[in-house]
């Protein structure tokens, strides 16, 4: 029932964004999805989407849960071989969210802001989702595996024990 409810306001909400999928022109710059997120987000990641969620271990905090601002990483799947990264625009329901990202199906090279994503694992936990399609107007017919959600946020030390620096009074740390 909660797959079927997402879907549903999937679709209330993806009215919203009907429209031809955007033709790029000559003298604008060809967006990797990369590039955007990183800039987007401030998510200091380099190198292929695939590789994203390996090197946040650690260094960004990680999790199941979508925030505003925080990067979904996508799995290489089919045809998708070095994944992909969405930042998330916007929280709708706990199975819904928008994201704006780069380079994405019939946008080659553009941006898509506010792109309806819905998460279709069987656990709700964002490890499967479907992505609205422009020219289809609905949500595709693909699943999307996915590793999780980067957030810009650093991770805490393993040891749980933070060193804070109180400035001296010529105020340096």
């Amino acid at each position: 029932m909660k797959r079927l409810t997402a879907a549903a306001v999937a679709a209330t909400f993806g009215l919203s964004v009907l429209g031809a999928a955007p033709v790029a022109k000559a003298d604008e710059p060809y967006w990797q999805c990369v590039t955007f997120a990183r800039m987007f987000s401030g998510i200091d990641i380099f190198g292929d989407a695939l590789t994203w969620w390996r090197q946040a271990q650690g260094r960004f905090r990680t999790s199941a849960r979508p925030e505003t601002g925080s990067v979904l990483a996508f799995q290489p799947s089919g045809r998708m071989t070095r994944g992909h990264v969405a930042v998330v625009s916007e929280i709708l329901t706990d199975r819904v969210i928008r994201v704006t990202h780069a380079n994405w199906g019939g946008s080659r090279g553009r941006v898509e802001e506010n792109v309806t994503v819905v998460d279709v694992s069987h656990d709700g936990d964002w490890t499967a989702v479907k992505v609205w399609y422009n020219p289809i107007h609905d949500l595709g017919t693909s699943v999307y595996p996915t590793y999780g959600f980067i957030h810009k946020a650093p991770a805490l030390p393993s040891e749980g024990v933070l060193m804070a620096s109180a400035p001296n009074s010529d105020g340096r740390p």
